[in-house]
Formats: structure tokens, sequence, C-alpha cells
């Protein structure tokens, strides 16, 4: 928003904080105007996985599920232990039908799940899903009863 506000009156003197200003856009539904702040802070700051994570949300969101695939794993190069690239990929795979590969994420995300109050929900909606991916679909096997 400070961005905006600056581009429109000339206004350079004081430094934007891009990344909270993309927080801000986002938790309003303003998609394309985070992006672009988020994109100004990856200028800032290239590599920052926080700033990555956040584009990858946006793009989720605005329905570019391609290019938040490509920035996750963008962010696990750089850092394989980044739990929340695991829980954003994983459901991304799974929304597309790819079980093993999101199984897989999904235990990259609980073996070192974020212990905040806030994260909990995902905590619990990750090992839900988990438990369902891991069970057999239609009750046990026959061949493995005796």
């Amino acid at each position: 928003m400070s961005f905006w506000k600056k581009l429109l009156k000339g206004e350079t003197q004081d430094r934007v904080d891009y990344y909270r200003e993309g927080l801000e856009l986002l938790a309003v539904n303003k998609y394309h105007e985070a992006l672009t702040s988020f994109r100004l802070a990856l200028r800032e700051s290239p590599g920052d996985t926080a700033v990555l994570q956040q584009i990858a949300i946006t793009y989720t969101r605005i329905g570019m599920t391609d290019e938040a695939i490509k920035t996750y794993r963008s962010v696990l190069e750089k850092d394989a232990t980044v739990g929340s690239a695991h829980y954003g990929l994983a459901f991304l795979h799974l929304r597309d039908g790819r079980k093993d590969e999101a199984a897989n994420h999904l235990r990259a995300f609980l073996a070192s799940p974020p212990n905040e109050p806030e994260a909990q929900r995902h905590v619990q909606h990750a090992q839900k899903t988990l438990a369902e991916l891991d069970s057999p679909a239609d009750g046990p096997d026959p061949a493995a009863v005796s």
C-alpha cells in the first residue's frame, strides 16, 4: 500500500517494507498487488525463503499452481528443512493426484512441525491427511489376511 502511495505521490524518501506490505495486501485478497510487493521485497533480499514462500502462497491463491510448485521447490533447494514449503507442496501435489509425492512432503513437514499455537491446525490437518493417504483405500488387503 505504501509502495502504491509513494508511486502515485512521487515520494521516495522513506524506505518501504515491501514484505510487510505484501502481507497486508495478501490479507485483504489483493493478490496481484501482493505479488508485486513480494517481488520487490525479493529484489531487495534475493533468495529470501520467507519472501519466496509468500510468493508461492500468492501464486496458489490466484490459481498459478505450476508457478507455486516451482517457487516452493526453489525454497527447498535453498533450505530443505523449511516445513511450510513441504506443507504447501504436499497439498498442491494432492490436488494434482500425486499422492505419493504429497505423502512424502507431509512426512517431511511433520518430521519437524511448527509449535506455534496458530500452526496447530495445519499440523492436525497434515496428520489427518497423511493418515488418510497411508490407509488402504478399500480396507485390508485380502492377500495379507491369513
